[in-house]
């Protein structure tokens, strides 16, 4: 009977032994197929080239994608609507790429997905139009939803609390440092301490080029600085492809794939001269209300664009262009012109009406990520 009893134990311990050993195995297979099923979040390659297309004008009341008079945040510069402008038609046209078709873009889709992240533009006046152009398709998505709006130094910071998302916004005009020192405004083409402002950050949309030519009380710089050597001055475009050399060395040292999404946005583009659109005499974007049909610019991409790919073919981490330079030359009638800032006194073709052609490089970025 003994015996037959520590048989009875020693089977029942063998089970029990048998059973955790699978259970463990299961475990170590869930957790394996659980990590395949999430591979890096990059954005998948697609046959279609979403950049390269036409302006088409939109029947069918799906477009603005939000109306401005709903997104209390546009500022004043960009709030052409408000600020009188008494045309609209230059809300109703869609980008339409070649051979397929934009997947509309759906906030609350994007705030799931990036539930409790974090989403950065990096940049000058351009990127703060992006910028607030996702605030506005975001939160006329989700109007009822209690949000957070801050400012520190010079980073913005608008949270959607229900969702975690913060939606940031880095004031970084060249993304190299300009720094005080005794012989004054210093623009350090090799340095970028500010980048630690970038860390962990799961989202980020890089931008720079509109203030690289810029000249007397404009300038905010007195001197260049390459490691221990001082320039008066250089040519632009050189030194526009040092300072981006050394962002792209940023990213190669500080970005993790597996953890983050990195967007360089493209130039964007001005219109003062009409020239450049086939209308010889003209000297802003004032009265122009219709892109330009077909998918050429007719004085073709600015020189800028040519540097800022040849620097991301460069960078070994994976660094998606947001190629919004041609199709955003085509719309010579979406700046505020005299609808911005200083009104009838001032004249603005540089920047963009909201809502307008920023909404449609966010539009892009959404398909970009889906």
């Amino acid at each position: 009977m003994i015996r037959d009893l520590g048989l009875r134990i020693g089977w029942t311990l063998f089970t029990l032994f048998i059973c955790i050993l699978i259970s463990l195995l299961v475990l170590f297979l869930h957790h394996t197929s659980t990590a395949k099923v999430h591979p890096r979040p990059y954005p998948h390659k697609r046959s279609c080239n979403l950049f390269r297309g036409s302006w088409i004008r939109d029947e069918t009341n799906n477009y603005p994608l939000y109306n401005s008079s709903h997104c209390p945040f546009i500022e004043h510069e960009y709030n052409c609507q408000r600020n009188g402008r008494p045309d609209k038609d230059y809300l109703k046209y869609r980008w339409k790429p070649h051979g397929c078709s934009l997947t509309r873009f759906d906030g609350g889709a994007l705030l799931r997905k990036f539930k409790g992240k974090s989403i950065m533009f990096v940049g000058d006046s351009l990127s703060r139009n992006q910028w607030q152009s996702l605030v506005c398709l975001l939160y006329t998505s989700q109007p009822k939803a209690n949000y957070n709006a801050t400012r520190v130094g010079d980073v913005s910071i608008f949270t959607f609390l229900e969702f975690g998302v913060q939606v940031m916004l880095d004031r970084s005009v060249y993304l190299v440092d300009v720094v005080m020192e005794k012989k004054g405004r210093i623009l350090k083409l090799d340095s970028i301490e500010g980048g630690k402002l970038w860390k962990g950050i799961d989202m980020l949309i890089f931008n720079t080029w509109h203030w690289w030519n810029r000249r007397g009380i404009t300038q905010p710089w007195d001197y260049i600085r390459i490691g221990s050597k001082y320039y008066k001055d250089m040519n632009r475009m050189v030194a526009f492809e040092k300072a981006l050399l050394t962002w792209a060395k940023w990213i190669d040292t500080n970005i993790d794939p597996s953890k983050q999404l990195v967007f360089f946005q493209g130039v964007s583009p001005s219109h003062y001269n009409g020239t450049d659109w086939s209308q010889p005499g003209l000297r802003s974007c004032s009265g122009q209300i219709q892109p330009l049909s077909g998918s050429t610019y007719p004085a073709g991409l600015p020189p800028a664009l040519a540097v800022q790919k040849n620097v991301l073919r460069t960078i070994k981490k994976p660094v998606t262009l947001l190629d919004v330079t041609n199709l955003s030359l085509l719309r010579k009638d979406g700046h505020p012109s005299i609808y911005g800032m200083n009104g009838r006194t001032g004249m603005d073709c540089s920047h963009w009406c909201l809502a307008g052609v920023p909404d449609t490089w966010n539009e892009l970025l959404y398909n970009l990520i889906l």
